[in-house]
């Protein structure tokens, strides 16, 4: 008599196990541990919310929605935005194709910032987001609880 390999019943057992379920519509059946596929991440989304998530960059990127404008426009625009983070988010977003930095030969020297295709094409995401922050999002700032002290 010729036993089967213990490989070969465990894969028939499994087959059975399923066939069970399946046929009766259970899902996580306690006869076998079923684990739900790990949603994936898609790099190109991840990417692209990181970028357009980073602190200030969809304040620059709203307000050049609107209108093309200069540094100071920008930062006047912006409450707490401070030179330094403004310039660093300008640099940024003209890297990646997003905003276009326009140096106008006068005197003094006069620089202005808008919105490249790329950047516009961002318009319809920003209007959802302003649509869901009218309808979820308190005007003043939730406040901070107190930290205690021990």
């Amino acid at each position: 008599m010729r036993f089967p390999i213990a490989s070969d019943y465990t894969k028939y057992i499994n087959y059975l196990s399923n066939s069970y379920c399946d046929a009766r519509g259970i899902l996580g059946c306690h006869a076998m541990k079923h684990e739900a596929p790990v949603p994936q991440l898609c790099t190109k989304f991840h990417r692209a919310s990181e970028l357009i998530g980073r602190r200030w960059t969809g304040a620059v990127i709203f307000v050049l929605l609107k209108q093309r404008c200069r540094f100071a426009t920008l930062r006047d625009a912006i409450p707490g935005i401070t030179d330094r983070m403004l310039s660093e988010r300008l640099q940024e977003l003209e890297q990646e194709g997003l905003l276009e930095r326009t140096v106008l030969p006068q005197t003094p020297v006069r620089v202005e910032y808008s919105l490249t295709k790329k950047g516009k094409a961002l318009a319809a995401a920003m209007d959802a987001i302003s649509g869901w922050a009218e309808k979820y999002i308190d005007a003043a700032p939730a406040p901070r609880p107190k930290a205690s002290r021990r």
